[in-house]
């Protein structure tokens, strides 16, 4: 489980999935922005979060409990297919199933990677409201929570090249969906888990750019936010 981007900031068609009565989500997701990209092999999707995950995540200890989690591989990367916020809907509540019922020593968190879609940093913002309240319709809310990364993340009364802003930059637009009894075991170990973000605005001030740059992931995330 790592969860710098928390609060004190990581299947395919299903005919069983549960239409969402969502006042307001179907006319939301109609009138996003949708970008779509160019095509991204599952491959090149996961390959490039975990080289992030490892020199970021893990390599500048942004947050402790995510060493544990990769060394033990249990981590589910998922590479959405998704091009409408649709897609991505019913894929998310795939993964919210998949992942409750699954053993937390097998899979303790997931990666749902969605490169076709919500490239635009503002409209995978609104779609966590969505993400939210479709684990409220599945009465999953207090077991599971959504946490965002996009390429283009970006905090409040930040400016859009804040080095601070890198600390949820992930290459492609992901949902990291974690179990909140994992973040409460998490906490309990680690007594400063609510200066983890200060830390982590402290740890980017000091790296800077230039520090960003010779972790060799600016290439990545430029070739991916450019397609």
């Amino acid at each position: 489980m790592f969860a710098h981007a928390v609060a004190f900031s990581y299947l395919h068609g299903h005919e069983g999935v549960p239409h969402l009565h969502l006042q307001g989500v179907g006319k939301f997701i109609k009138k996003m922005d949708i970008k779509m990209n160019e095509v991204v092999s599952n491959e090149e999707a996961i390959s490039a979060t975990k080289l992030w995950l490892e020199r970021a995540v893990i390599g500048l200890n942004l947050c402790p409990f995510a060493k544990g989690v990769h060394v033990k591989n249990q981590i589910r990367y998922v590479v959405s297919a998704a091009q409408t916020p649709e897609e991505l809907l019913r894929d998310l509540l795939n993964e919210f199933e998949v992942l409750a019922e699954a053993s937390p020593a097998e899979i303790d968190t997931t990666l749902l990677i969605h490169p076709h879609v919500l490239t635009d940093f503002l409209d995978y913002n609104d779609f966590l409201e969505v993400a939210d309240a479709a684990l409220e319709e599945v009465d999953l809310a207090g077991d599971l929570q959504v946490a965002s990364m996009h390429p283009h993340y970006q905090f409040a009364d930040t400016e859009p090249d804040d080095i601070t802003n890198y600390t949820n930059r992930s290459p492609y637009p992901t949902l990291h969906l974690l179990r909140e009894d994992s973040i409460d075991k998490a906490v309990e170990a680690f007594p400063e888990a609510e200066q983890i973000f200060d830390k982590n605005i402290e740890t980017m001030r000091t790296l800077g750019h230039e520090g960003w740059n010779e972790l060799g992931l600016a290439d990545v995330q430029r070739d991916t936010s450019a397609r």
